[in-house]
């Protein structure tokens, strides 16, 4: 891609998802993410009403008058986006690949969060850590996020979501949101690292798929090329046996996943490429405000 289309996609992406931002999502992001927990402010004479577990009882001796701390919420965050950008993520067949729909949503949410003043990074990862952009503000940082998605060929084919997840416990110290944003075709086992990030930082996973991943339609004799491995296959797919054990390998994949997100209470989020992601993405938004309500 010369320098010239690769600007004009740059550009493409930014003022859709920025557009979006800014009518859509700009509010129902802060709703939805809180503060980090309530920072000191300021010192005041106490008022009827106020809550007496908040006087400053040292300030209310010297003035002999009482006296409450004043908090506000700490709005600042730090979100982190780990996307996958091993090689079935180049995978698509409705006008829209895996990596296409990642690269949308990661500026979507880029947007999102320096709109609200927060910090945003990004870790790329295959088998192994292919980048790590660390949290910064501006557009000038999330324009490099989106040209990184575009532009970036990774090293690796492979997928590897625990090693990924171990990088992030010891990168990001200081509690973060995080959005785990991949196919989640791995045959490694992520349950631990998942269950200790989910603790100890706001964890959502996002799965993006492609509707012919879940049913593969039955069109004979198919060449297929393992685009992690490299591996070449003769599949019949009007085979019912190979029709039958398909479908029951997305299900069992499928209900992993599922199930970890409900074991460890993380949200989930599925996005089909070439469909709308604006309203399981308003619905993801508007769950979690109810729940902040509600709690």
């Amino acid at each position: 891609m010369d320098q010239k289309e690769l600007f004009k996609k740059i550009r493409k992406i930014e003022i859709k998802t920025r557009g979006l931002t800014r009518n859509i999502f700009a509010g129902e992001y802060k709703s939805s993410f809180k503060g980090l927990g309530m920072a000191f402010s300021e010192v005041r004479e106490y008022q009827f009403g106020d809550d007496i577990r908040n006087i400053d009882w040292n300030v209310t001796a010297r003035f002999n008058s009482p006296y409450v701390k004043i908090f506000n919420e700490e709005r600042e965050l730090t979100v982190l986006l780990l996307i996958d950008v091993s090689g079935s993520q180049k995978f698509g067949t409705n006008f829209q690949s895996k990596r296409d729909l990642i690269t949308e949503l990661s500026s979507l949410l880029s947007f999102s969060a320096i709109t609200n003043n927060d910090k945003i990074g990004v870790i790329l990862f295959s088998d192994k850590i292919e980048k790590f952009i660390t949290p910064k503000k501006g557009t000038s940082h999330i324009l490099r996020i989106i040209r990184e998605l575009i532009e970036y060929e990774p090293e690796s084919k492979g997928t590897n979501i625990q090693q990924a997840l171990e990088f992030t416990l010891n990168a990001i110290k200081k509690r973060a949101t995080i959005f785990v944003i991949s196919d989640f075709i791995s045959e490694i086992n992520f349950e631990k690292p998942l269950s200790i990030i989910s603790q100890k930082h706001d964890t959502i996973l996002v799965k993006v798929s492609d509707r012919h991943e879940k049913q593969m339609p039955p069109l004979g004799l198919v060449d297929f090329i393992d685009p992690e491995t490299g591996e070449y296959l003769l599949i019949n797919t009007s085979s019912k046996k190979f029709i039958e054990d398909y479908e029951k390998w997305v299900a069992e994949n499928n209900k992993i996943l599922d199930f970890l997100s409900k074991k460890y209470s993380i949200d989930l989020i599925e996005l089909i490429t070439g469909e709308d992601y604006i309203k399981p993405i308003q619905k993801f938004f508007k769950q979690r405000e109810w729940r902040q309500k509600a709690g």
